[in-house]
């Protein structure tokens, strides 16, 4: 919410070599649609964000319009991290919490449950 016109400006203006034309646009929509309900429906997360870049750079990529590699290249590059990032920040949030929340004398562990199985 807080990045939306750098995005818009990043996937509209420089994953090609040129601006997306209005049908250009309408395909990597389409695409993209399609393929976060196709996620959804095999119940898969997906970046909407992340799917759109790459329909638009398959849209200029098939058009013949040329790519803007450094842009294709950081696009990718913070795919590849976003896994491995959020996986340490939740670890890290998670062990601080329970640090402060619980204190580190806490006599009830994380996973328990009560004997009966149900909620405490």
């Amino acid at each position: 919410m807080v990045g939306w016109r750098r995005i818009v400006i990043t996937v509209g203006e420089k994953i090609g070599k040129t601006h997306l034309t209005y049908g250009q646009g309408a395909a990597a929509e389409i695409v993209a649609a399609a393929t976060i309900g196709a996620a959804d429906y095999m119940g898969l997360p997906v970046s909407t964000t992340h799917v759109l870049s790459s329909g638009v750079a398959g849209i200029m990529a098939a058009n013949g319009s040329g790519l803007q590699m450094s842009t294709v290249r950081n696009l990718a590059l913070a795919w590849v991290l976003t896994l491995p990032i959020a996986m340490a920040l939740s670890f890290g949030l998670f062990v601080l919490l329970r640090q402060f929340v619980l204190g580190c004398h806490s006599s009830i562990p994380i996973s328990a449950k009560p004997p009966d199985g149900g909620f405490a």
